[in-house]
């Protein structure tokens, strides 16, 4: 496994009873869940940064506005995943927002809780730095995608990106275990639903690819153009 694909299975790890304050017993008198309604915001652009939060059920997107106003969502999380985690490299306002996708219940983490965990596990501390260092070049990649490439290339680097991160060799081909719609796809890319079902349908079409609402399973990478 090569280190971004190390990275990627820390990241998918479900880190709540690792992290969440309610299952250390030293914290769990003093700690409570926050819930959260459908399209209910977290936290806000330029809110001032506290905690970080893991997800104990649901979905959340992150997002961040352009210059010229446009919104564009960087992650989509669900259970067990993290977010808020900049707290750890200095930041002091929010750079992004956090928006509820589905009813959501989600276990807050103030820093000086993060750092009475990490300071007696110097494993996890190191695995949270690169956790954050991976989330940061990820942003940069799909900032890089949106402002300099078209839809089509955005849609195929999306796919090949998440081959490299999760996807399991089968042979010549990899498969790609995936609750995103192609609405989530779009949001992702920078794109519209109806771009990315037509962009797969043709990719399909080549025998490039072969999809349905759980997986994408991509025939050969290295003839996905």
């Amino acid at each position: 496994m090569n280190n971004a694909a190390a990275l990627w299975y820390f990241e998918s790890v479900n880190l709540y009873n690792t992290l969440c304050p309610h299952k250390v017993k030293a914290m769990a008198g003093r700690h409570t869940f926050l819930n959260f309604k459908r399209d209910q915001f977290i936290y806000f652009l330029d809110d001032k940064a506290t905690h970080i939060y893991m997800i104990v059920n649901g979905r959340v997107k992150i997002g961040r506005y352009l210059d010229e106003g446009k919104e564009i969502t960087t992650a989509i999380l669900s259970t067990g995943e993290i977010f808020g985690e900049l707290v750890l490299a200095g930041e002091e306002t929010r750079r992004d927002f956090a928006q509820a996708m589905d009813d959501c219940t989600i276990c807050p983490l103030s820093l000086d809780e993060m750092k009475e965990l990490m300071y007696d596990n110097r494993e996890l501390s190191f695995k949270m730095l690169k956790f954050v260092g991976l989330r940061l070049m990820k942003l940069e990649r799909k900032l890089e995608l949106l402002v300099f490439k078209d839809a089509r290339t955005r849609i195929i680097e999306f796919i090949k990106d998440a081959a490299s991160w999760k996807g399991k060799k089968v042979g010549f081909e990899t498969l790609i275990q995936t609750k995103l719609t192609h609405q989530d796809i779009a949001s992702l890319t920078g794109t519209s639903r109806q771009t990315v079902t037509t962009i797969l349908n043709d990719l399909k079409e080549k025998n490039l690819i072969n999809f349905d609402r759980k997986r994408i399973l991509v025939r050969d990478l290295e003839k996905l153009v």
